[in-house]
């Protein structure tokens, strides 16, 4: 039978929708964007929350109420059998960034490992982190290398945090994942909050503070920061990915949409400004001079979680206690976003007819067998982390495409507005949708335009440059093998999903 349970109260959901939301991205793409941009930045991603991002967690939130099914079921539902295949690519599209997510779990392990080794150490008189950057200034760089990459350790603890993930949704929605947030998402907050603290109080921390709300007005002229602004915004909220309306599919019948969506948009870009305020203040407080922080800073460090942030906390007083703090706190955010997707995963299997500790068995084996390789090469993982995060672009379009096809003023009132005591007005729905139909479509045509690869169509011996990792064929590539499988078993997936 369907997996049909609830969330015990509203408080459940809004746990879960910021579970969804928050993760890794917040405590390490948000602040390299915030430092290299700064208040520019912030203005146009707050922008682009309201504008793609609430407009799209809107619709999902309101399908996933409506039809009470997985995402191919509950897409069948309002796109109608012909568009069923659309409901399979964003579950592939969610299911293929859920096999190699679990391996940045695995990541924060290892580091949180590394922090209270480097507790014990200090305490027992042995060689800590600092010593060992003073003798070996690429330690940070040579320990990333070695977890990244085949490392045994890294595969174990992949694998052990799919497992707790399964362990816990295996007791269901109430007893498992209402009762995670419960632990997951508060303890979050707080150890943003002292990270916070502690960095606003050290010398120079508070010129971090002033340096990641000023605003450039040359950056407003520059495409690149309103397009890393749509990005991080549609990425971090999790508009598209499907996840909403799984966890929506548990609400209450007469639940506010609006209200619900709003909570944890809005959620999600404070534990954003949380991390930016821990972090921005802290490589201000350790720099040489205010000129040397900013070069820093604007040069966009990709490195930033896994090489420096350790190598900052040795300088910091009593930093060696803030690193098992920020990577305890790292490691929270990465599950309680990867619980949410492998509960997608869980009600999927559950529209076919499994019970929960059957799909939730599925789910877990499927996760650690199509997530192995990302775990045991940095490059795979880096691939379909540039593949799907950019094809969660075309799940937004999708969902922009069904709230169309029935018409948006139509949707808007039947399925957003009905329960709602909190309502957006029609015209800023209706206009964010269409507008977003555009958006979509400039994104994914100016960051495959960028050349992120020597060459991004044909290699050259004029071969189709699929194993490339970033290059546009394998993109297409992939992305036209699920939208190709997916039609092909459009009309198998109609009665499947439909039927029960």
């Amino acid at each position: 039978m369907s997996i049909n349970e609830q969330f015990s109260s509203r408080w459940g959901i809004v746990l879960a929708s910021l579970g969804m939301a928050i993760g890794a991205g917040n405590l390490w793409r948000f602040p390299r964007l915030a430092g290299q941009y700064g208040g520019t930045f912030i203005i146009l991603w707050i922008l682009f929350l309201l504008v793609w991002s609430i407009p799209i967690l809107l619709a999902e939130f309101s399908i996933g109420k409506k039809f009470k099914k997985g995402v191919i079921g509950s897409y069948a539902g309002i796109g109608g059998k012909n568009f069923t295949w659309i409901g399979f690519f964003i579950t592939a599209c969610t299911l293929m960034i859920t096999f190699y997510y679990s391996v940045v779990t695995a990541w924060g392990l290892q580091y949180l490992g590394l922090s209270i080794t480097d507790v014990f150490n200090h305490l027992s008189g042995n060689e800590t982190l600092a010593q060992k950057l003073i003798h070996s200034p690429q330690y940070m760089d040579d320990h990333w290398n070695e977890i990244s990459n085949g490392n045994l350790t890294t595969v174990i603890l992949y694998i052990g945090a799919i497992i707790l993930g399964v362990s816990l949704l295996y007791r269901g929605i109430q007893n498992g994942l209402e009762k995670a947030n419960k632990i997951l998402i508060p303890s979050l907050f707080v150890m943003l909050l002292v990270i916070c603290i502690i960095s606003l109080n050290m010398k120079n921390g508070v010129k971090g503070l002033e340096y990641m709300f000023t605003i450039n007005p040359d950056h407003f002229y520059n495409p690149k920061v309103w397009l890393e602004a749509l990005s991080q915004s549609a990425w971090s909220t999790g508009a598209g990915w499907g996840l909403l309306m799984t966890i929506s599919s548990y609400t209450r019948t007469k639940e506010d949409v609006t209200l619900n969506t709003f909570i944890g948009a809005f959620g999600n870009n404070t534990a954003s400004l949380l991390a930016g305020m821990a972090i921005l203040p802290a490589v201000f407080a350790l720099s040489a001079n205010e000129t040397s922080a900013i070069e820093y800073l604007q040069a966009g460090n990709q490195a930033l979680t896994f090489t420096i942030i350790p190598n900052l906390f040795t300088h910091i007083p009593g930093g060696i206690y803030l690193s098992v703090i920020f990577f305890t706190a790292f490691f929270l955010a990465a599950f309680s976003s990867l619980l949410p997707m492998i509960e997608l995963f869980i009600k999927v299997l559950g529209d076919l007819g499994l019970s929960r500790h059957k799909a939730a068995l599925r789910a877990g084996f499927f996760c650690i067998v199509f997530g192995l390789p990302s775990a045991l090469n940095l490059k795979i993982f880096t691939n379909q982390d540039w593949v799907w995060g950019i094809g969660l672009i075309i799940s937004g379009l999708f969902i922009v495409f069904a709230s169309l096809k029935m018409g948006l003023l139509k949707f808007k009132h039947e399925f957003i507005d009905r329960d709602s005591d909190f309502k957006v007005p029609d015209r800023y729905f209706a206009v964010s949708m269409v507008f977003n139909l555009f958006l979509g479509f400039i994104l994914i045509y100016w960051w495959m335009s960028q050349g992120f690869s020597q060459y991004p169509w044909f290699d050259e011996n004029g071969n189709w440059n699929l194993i490339s990792v970033y290059s546009n064929a394998t993109i297409v590539t992939q992305w036209l093998l699920v939208l190709l499988i997916g039609i092909i078993l459009n009309n198998y997936l109609y009665k499947k999903f439909t039927s029960i």
